[in-house]
C-alpha cells in the first residue's frame, strides 16, 4: 500500500524589474500547468475596497490610477504613504492564500509573482527567488509603449525600484528575458 505524502508545496517567488518581462513568464508557468499567484491581480482587488479606496481618496484627493501613477513617481513620501495603504493588505491576502494551499505532494512548485519582493523584504516567504531581467534600453522601450509614458516618466518608474543589478545578486534563479522567452522556458 502506498503512502501519502503530505507537505507544502515549494514557493518559487518571481520578480523583477518594471517592464521586465515577470507577467509574460508568469503567464508561460500557467500555460505549463504550474499554480500561479499574482500579487498585481490581489492589489487590484486590494485596491476595490471601500476603505483602502476612502483612504486613498482622502491622501490623494482623486481615485484614479493613472493620476496617482503620476504622482507617486514624482514623489517619494507620496509613493511610500500608498504602499503604507496597500502592502499590509496585499501581504495578507498573499498569505492567505498561500496558508490555503493544500498540504498535499507537489510535484511542482507555486509561482507567486511579487514585483516588490526585495522592496518589500518577501524573501523568507519564499524557498526560491525567481528574478526576470532584461537590458535597461528594452525596459524602457517596453515601458514607454505599454503605459503610454516619455521616456523621462518611464526611467523616473524604472528608477523607483531597486536596480535590477542589486536583484539578480539576490536571486537564485535568474530568467534573461533579453531575446525570445519561449525559448528559455519550454
Amino acid at each position: 500500500m502506498s503512502k501519502r505524502i503530505n507537505q507544502k508545496p515549494r514557493i518559487l517567488g518571481l520578480t523583477g524589474g518594471i517592464a521586465s518581462g515577470k507577467t509574460t513568464v508568469l503567464n508561460q508557468f500557467k500555460k505549463l500547468g504550474i499554480k500561479t499567484i499574482s500579487c498585481d491581480e490581489i492589489a487590484r482587488k486590494v485596491y476595490t475596497r471601500a476603505n483602502v479606496r476612502k483612504k486613498i481618496k482622502k491622501y490623494f484627493g482623486t481615485l484614479n490610477r493613472k493620476k496617482i501613477a503620476k504622482i507617486i513617481f514624482s514623489d517619494f513620501t507620496k509613493r511610500k504613504q500608498l504602499e503604507k495603504i496597500l502592502h499590509p493588505a496585499i501581504i495578507k491576502n498573499l498569505k492567505k492564500q498561500l496558508n490555503l494551499l493544500p498540504s498535499t505532494f507537489y510535484l511542482l512548485p507555486v509561482i507567486v509573482d511579487v514585483p516588490l519582493l526585495f522592496e518589500t523584504h518577501l524573501e523568507k516567504m519564499f524557498d526560491k527567488i525567481i528574478v526576470v531581467y532584461c537590458k535597461k534600453n528594452q525596459q524602457i522601450s517596453r515601458l514607454m509603449k505599454r503605459d503610454k509614458l516619455t521616456k523621462t516618466e518611464a526611467i523616473r518608474r524604472i528608477s523607483a525600484q531597486l536596480p535590477l543589478s542589486k536583484k539578480l545578486k539576490l536571486a537564485d534563479i535568474i530568467i534573461d528575458n533579453t531575446k525570445n522567452l519561449l525559448d528559455k522556458i519550454i
